[in-house]
Parts: structure tokens; sequence; C-alpha cells
């Protein structure tokens, strides 16, 4: 095969993907223009009030959390990401046969290892951060 039968070949199997695509972004286009035309164009005063279920809003929209929350969520997502890619083992373990379960092993072994320097480091005691900063203050 010639560097010619390969680029036609690379070609041909390359067109569904370019329509594709193409189909995408006139679709997306044309949802935002037919939405641009066919939207209200009115400014009311209530207009930019939040709507929160038929009740008056009794608190600003921005709220300030502390940093520990942002901290577990982040800790949540990757623990329950690990724990998707644990399911997809799951799914082909006859396939993967003893190589595909040592490395599940290993992969949980770095879990625990994850989980085990998270406790020591403190990033799931709230209450110990809490008391040694009442120590320090009082």
């Amino acid at each position: 095969m010639t560097a010619l039968d390969n680029q036609v070949a690379y070609g041909v199997a390359l067109w569904p993907l370019v329509v594709y695509f193409l189909v995408a972004v006139i679709a997306a286009a044309g949802m935002v223009a037919v939405s641009y035309l066919l939207g209200g164009r009115h400014r009311d005063v209530a207009t930019d009030i939040p709507y929160e279920s038929g009740m008056r809003p009794t608190a600003p929209g921005r709220l300030v959390y502390a940093a520990d929350f942002y901290l577990v969520a982040v800790l949540f997502v990757i623990f329950d990401l690990e724990s998707v890619f644990l399911y997809a083992w799951a799914i082909c373990v006859r396939q993967a046969g003893w190589f595909g379960f040592a490395e599940a092993v290993i992969f949980i072994g770095v879990l625990l290892a994850a989980l085990v320097y998270l406790l020591r480091v403190g990033a799931l005691d709230w209450g110990r951060r809490t008391r040694r900063l009442e120590g320090l203050h009082g």
C-alpha cells in the first residue's frame, strides 16, 4: 500500500466524523438563533429578582462556606470517581483474569493509602482542628 492509498483510506473513514461535527455545530447555532428570535425582550423590575419557589428571597444568593466543606466535596468526588473505576473492573472481572485482579488490588491499596494519609493529616477531622484553634485563642 502506498502513502496515497493510506491517505485516501484515512479520508474515507474520517468523513462521517466531519459530517457529525458540522451537523452538531449547525444544530447548536440554529437553537441559539431561534431562541434569540423568539425570546422575550421586555425588561421589568421583577425580571432580575430571583424566583425562589414563589417566595421572596430572604437572604443573599451568595453564601460563604468554610473551606472544609469544599475539601470534603473534592475528596468525595475523587473517591466516588475511583469507585466508578472499580465498578468497570467488576463488569469485566472474568476477562481481566488474575492480572486484572492484581491491578484492582493495587488500585484499592492506593485508595486505602490515600485515605490513611488524609486521616493522618486531619483532613477529615474537623473537631480536632476546632479544638486546637480554641486552645490557641482561649
